[in-house]
């Protein structure tokens, strides 16, 4: 049996898209999630808690880790293979960039290449959606480049954008997408590279 490839997860807050990735992979042994980092404190994010009752504990790293490449370091070491952005909010260095190429996937709250870039996450992508007057709107799993949100599109998933939607509203719908799309997404790209 070969070894499990080995997944790390990176978030900014809540944790709840980390979850359901932790959630997916313990069906499958195929792959491990070997490391989930957050580079908010335990005060401010709830993602530690989260984890923790999968028996994980997530670990701090600073914005100074990431560009300065501690925590490339760190992946290096616990040979973490793929790498999975859930609500991580930081823009990623260029050689973390080429370290994880064509293995490293974001999750987004719109449909893109619409309402995406600098500035477009949480509450504000869903604010301008509403305000747009688009009627539909969903999530985007894409592979990560140097700019924000600009990499190849994976998949995507929709959901209808109501007359009376607030952007809270909306926010809880693509949630629900992205909790259920994007796990599976990253097993299938994981699947189709490993199988080439």
């Amino acid at each position: 049996m070969p070894e499990p490839i080995r997944l790390a997860i990176l978030a900014s807050g809540s944790g709840s898209n980390a979850v359901s990735i932790l959630e997916h992979f313990q069906t499958l042994s195929h792959v491990e999630v070997a490391f989930v980092g957050c580079n908010r404190s335990s005060k401010k994010a709830a993602i530690y808690e989260r984890t923790r009752s999968y028996g994980i504990e997530t670990e701090f790293f600073s914005i100074a880790d990431l560009q300065e490449g501690r925590l490339l370091k760190i992946f290096r070491e616990r040979e973490v293979e793929w790498v999975a952005l859930a609500g991580f909010l930081v823009r990623i260095p260029a050689d973390f960039v080429r370290a994880f190429s064509d293995r490293m996937l974001n999750v987004h709250p719109s449909l893109l290449p619409k309402f995406g870039g600098q500035g477009m996450y949480g509450l504000n992508v869903h604010k301008a959606v509403i305000e747009a007057g688009e009627s539909e709107s969903g999530m985007t799993v894409h592979w990560v480049t140097e700019e924000y949100d600009e990499g190849a599109i994976v998949f995507q998933a929709t959901c209808v954008v109501e007359t009376n939607d607030t952007p809270e509203l909306l926010a809880a719908r693509v949630l629900q997408l992205e909790h259920t799309y994007f796990p599976r997404s990253i097993a299938a790209c994981i699947a189709d590279k490993t199988e080439r």
